[in-house]
Order: structure tokens, then C-alpha cells, then sequence
């Protein structure tokens, strides 16, 4: 059987393309550096991180973007032997305007190497490049009005793209307004039997989400919605355990039957609807009826938890290790940096053989040059570890352990230096931009390097610390995972939680930290 969610933690939006016998599914990235993950399968069960494909600044810009701004909603697709790839930066998200620029990138592998990006259009977010049997090929998007009185989602617009030229050429056409669930955004193209299918996410991205199917015998409409629409939602369906479902992507396979991707999220217990894990990908089969639409193959409108497996020959991956000695001349695929790669000015495993050196840059709330590299937490149980060799001379000087959703809210257990407590240990809580340092500080020897951990059960954060790697103390209390959620409090963000190492200097000295290992422990 296949259990859902087959991409746990942070991975939304997710773009499915079967190539041969090889699946690839690309997600949104935000403003985590390099951007765009993508992942590969063989069986549609089994799946491993393959690649980050925007990994260069000359391809994306992060610095300065807004938290839950950058890359919003890849798309992937192929023709004639060259991988597609469109995707989004959002650079400005304040009040009713949205600042976004979007583009495509090639590649003859999926592996790359990934072209310099072309640049497309900026009316709008989500798009899609579709590659029609005559060789011509339209993007499609969903176009964004920030004028007073006026929809802010005002439908899915088309225009023709010339590769030979690099651009966009032609009239730009709304093809439609969608249906009455609104916010309709997400557009994937398909052709099947006559038919131009318009797949489409609607409701927005919470509990209202989901996925309608349109369709014409033009590309450019006039398009008709299934009339038994959405074909997927949990919109009135409070208890079910993947929430938020919608924004979908489909798949062939080799013989066949269909899929789809969506978007879901699995919400803590405790009745809040927020998720430290953020937005998810599952899987669905899809089955076409005899007038041609498609329908949830287990019946109904609702996502199954568990699907029978697809008519493919298994094809397991090596589990990730639980530790990471730093001993890679690079640092793994699972691993982010925010907004900047990861250089040697700021970031090197070759200085102290078998150790992460991080160099002091700016704080955690700053948009531009963190020194802060981190990966998903992608379970309601799990712990991480590490071990910091570190130094501090001032309060201006700070280094550990985080949990960040982003520069507003996160949990970070951090050695520092001040007057009163000299070298010590003890934890800051940024909740909705409020800083706070917790009263629990722990005295640290010089010279002594310390062992640092974080165990979130579900809906608890505990912090713990040891100086011999065996016998741990907590520190702190208690602290409540749904701070690092989409909708805490009411905020209006999109990405999920992350567990890192990072390390300050403000005041410019760029003095280092070196982490021995990491350790991420899933524990259910």
C-alpha cells in the first residue's frame, strides 16, 4: 500500500512528469536556497530528493525577498528530449500587490545542467508551460488584480511562448474566472481523447481548498466545468486527517492509470488546524468516467490515507541516514540555506576536517545574509542533535541550535557571552516578530564544546543540553510547536518547520562556530 502523505513535511505545490519509467515531482521552495526541490521515483511509492535545480544567483535572487515570498509553484515539463521548468520569485507580497517575476529554465537531464532563466511575465503567479501536439507551446497562469472592488484572483490567462525567440509572442487570452469556490490559481494543462483538460486549484490554500477539472476542444475555450465539481476536497470534511486539499497534478503512467498529486495537510491534534509541517504532497488515483471526466478512484471527493500500490515493479531508495558527520565535501540534498547559497565566505567543510564551519553574519530576522544552514522536519515526532565548538567574546555573538518556520517565529537554543552570565546557554523565542529570551541560562566552561537537542512529541518542543554527549538535562520549558505553523496566530504564510545550525556575529567580526555532526531521528 501507499500512504499519504508520499512527501512528508514542507514539499507544496507539487508538479508531477513521468519521463520513461522515471517520475519526477518539483516543489515550492519560498525563500530556502537552492530553489525548487525535486524529487524521482520509479514506483510512485517509493520517492528520494534527486535535485535542487535553481541552485546559482545568476538563476535566483532571493535577498530581500519576504518570508513565504521567493519560489511559489513550479512547474515541470519535457518535449523532445529538453526538461521544462517554470517557476515564480516573489519578491513583494504587501498589501494588495504581489511583486513577482516568472520564469523558465532548461535542461537536456534532469539532473541539469539548468539554463540561465528566461524570462516570461509578471501578471500573475502559478503558471504552466504547455506543449501542444503541433509543436506550438502556451503558458498558462493565473492572472492577479489588485484593484479595489475587483477579484484578486481574476481567473487563468494564456499566451503562446516561441523558444526560438526566448518569449512570449501573441494576444494574452483569459481563458476563465473559474467557478464559484474562487481564489483559482494553479493551472495544469493536459490533452486526452479531443480534449484540452484544465485542471485547477480553488478555495485558496486552506480549509476551503480544492481541485477542479475543466475542459475544451480548443486550447484556448471556451472551457466546461465538470459538472460533479471539485473532483477532490475536504472543504466540508473538518475531521479528516489530510486537510487543506487541493491544487493537483496529474500523471500516466506507463500503463494507463492515472494520478494525482495535491497539496494536504496533516493538522495536530489539539483541534488549532496548524501544522509545523506545513503543506504536504500526497497521492490519489483518478479514474476517467465514459463522458470523459475524472473521479476519485475510492469514490467520493475526499483523499484516501492509504491507496493501493500502482501497477509498477517496486523500486525502494536507501533510507537517509540518521547522522551527518560533516564529512561530504558538500552538504547533502535535504539541506537549505535562507535566501543565499551556501559559499565558502560564510560556509566551508574543508577548514576542520569532519566539521561544519559556519561564520557569523547577520541575525534571524534579517532578509539578506544569514549564516544558517537547515532541513525539514518532516515528523510530529523526531529529534535533532548537534555538537557546537564555539567562542563568543560578546552578546553580539551567538551560535546553536533552531527551529525556524521564519524570521518571525522560531525557537533557538544559542550560546552567547554577557556581563552577567559570562559564556552560557539559554534559549530565545521569537513569537510574531516578539523577541524574548527565556529565563534559563546555563553556564558553559571555555574551551568546552557542547552538545545541543530538540525533541518535538507532536504538539510539545522540549530543549535539552549535555557537555559529555551522554547525559542530557532540559532546558527551558515546554514550548508549543504550533508556533511554527502557516496560520499561527493568523499569519498569511505558506512554507513549514525546519531544524539547523547558525551562527550571528553583530557586530561584523564574523567570528566562527564548528558543529561536529547532525543528528535527525524520526521517532515514530
Amino acid at each position: 500500500m501507499i500512504h499519504n502523505p508520499i512527501l512528508r513535511g514542507f514539499h507544496p505545490d507539487a508538479s508531477i512528469l513521468r519521463v520513461g519509467d522515471d517520475y519526477y515531482i518539483a516543489t515550492s521552495t519560498f525563500e530556502w536556497f537552492p530553489g525548487v526541490v525535486i524529487h524521482h521515483s520509479k514506483d510512485l511509492k517509493h520517492w528520494r530528493p534527486l535535485t535542487r535545480p535553481l541552485d546559482r544567483v545568476s538563476q535566483l535572487d532571493l535577498r530581500g525577498v519576504p518570508s513565504s515570498g521567493g519560489i511559489w509553484a513550479p512547474s515541470l515539463s519535457y518535449d523532445n528530449g529538453i526538461f521544462y521548468l517554470c517557476f515564480t520569485n516573489v519578491v513583494g507580497r504587501k498589501g494588495v500587490y504581489k511583486d513577482l517575476h516568472n520564469y523558465v529554465v532548461t535542461a537536456p537531464s534532469i539532473s541539469g545542467p539548468w539554463s540561465e532563466p528566461i524570462y516570461l511575465n509578471a501578471s500573475g503567479f502559478d503558471h504552466f508551460l504547455f506543449h501542444d501536439a503541433d509543436g506550438r507551446k502556451y503558458l498558462f497562469n493565473m492572472q492577479w488584480d489588485f484593484r479595489q472592488g475587483k477579484s484578486r484572483f481574476a481567473g487563468i490567462v494564456m499566451q503562446e511562448f516561441c523558444p526560438i525567440e526566448g518569449r512570449l509572442i501573441g494576444d494574452i487570452k483569459l481563458v476563465t474566472k473559474g467557478t464559484d469556490l474562487g481564489v483559482t490559481e494553479g493551472p495544469m494543462v493536459y490533452r486526452k481523447d479531443g480534449y484540452y483538460y484544465l485542471l485547477l486549484a480553488e478555495g485558496g490554500t486552506g480549509p476551503m481548498h480544492a481541485a477542479t477539472l475543466m475542459r475544451a476542444t480548443s486550447i484556448g475555450g471556451p472551457y466546461e466545468v465538470d459538472p460533479d465539481y471539485p473532483l477532490m476536497t475536504t472543504r466540508e470534511s473538518p475531521e479528516h486527517p489530510l486537510q487543506n486539499a487541493g491544487h493537483g497534478s496529474l500523471v500516466e503512467t506507463q500503463h494507463g492509470e492515472w494520478y494525482m498529486v495535491f497539496i494536504c495537510l496533516r493538522p495536530l491534534p489539539d483541534g488549532s488546524g496548524l501544522s509545523p509541517l506545513g503543506r504536504e504532497t500526497s497521492l490519489q488515483k483518478v479514474v476517467w468516467t465514459e463522458d470523459g471526466w475524472l473521479r476519485l478512484a475510492g469514490g467520493g471527493k475526499q483523499p484516501q490515507l492509504v491507496i493501493p500500490d500502482a501497477e509498477l515493479t517496486p523500486h525502494p531508495f536507501a533510507l537517509e541516514p540518521v547522522r551527518d558527520d560533516f564529512d561530504a565535501p558538500t552538504l547533502g540534498v535535504n539541506w537549505h540555506s535562507l535566501r543565499v547559497p551556501m559559499e565558502p565566505s560564510w560556509l566551508s567543510l574543508t577548514e576542520r576536517p569532519g566539521f561544519l564551519r559556519l561564520r557569523g553574519r547577520e541575525s534571524l530576522m534579517s532578509l539578506h545574509h544569514q549564516s544558517l544552514v537547515a532541513r525539514r522536519i518532516e515528523s510530529f515526532d523526531c529529534e535533532v542533535r548537534t555538537c557546537v565548538d564555539y567562542e563568543p567574546e560578546a552578546f553580539t555573538q551567538m551560535a546553536g541550535l533552531v527551529l525556524l518556520y521564519d524570521d518571525a517565529d522560531h525557537y533557538y537554543l544559542r550560546i552567547s557571552r554577557d556581563e552577567e552570565h559570562g559564556k552560557h546557554l539559554a534559549i530565545i523565542v521569537s513569537d510574531q516578530g516578539q523577541y524574548a529570551e527565556l529565563d534559563a541560562y546555563v553556564p558553559i566552561p571555555k574551551g568546552q564544546r557542547v552538545y545541543l537537542k530538540a525533541t518535538m512529541r507532536v504538539e510539545r518542543i522540549q530543549f535539552s543540553y549535555s557537555l559529555d554527549g551522554s547525559n542530557w538535562l532540559p532546558i527551558g520549558p515546554d514550548l508549543y510547536s504550533g508556533n511554527l505553523a502557516d496560520s499561527y496566530r493568523g499569519k498569511l504564510s505558506f512554507s513549514g518547520a525546519f531544524a539547523g545550525v547558525c551562527v550571528q556575529d553583530l557586530r561584523g567580526t564574523r567570528l566562527h562556530a564548528d558543529f561536529d555532526y547532525w543528528d535527525y531521528e524520526e521517532l515514530s
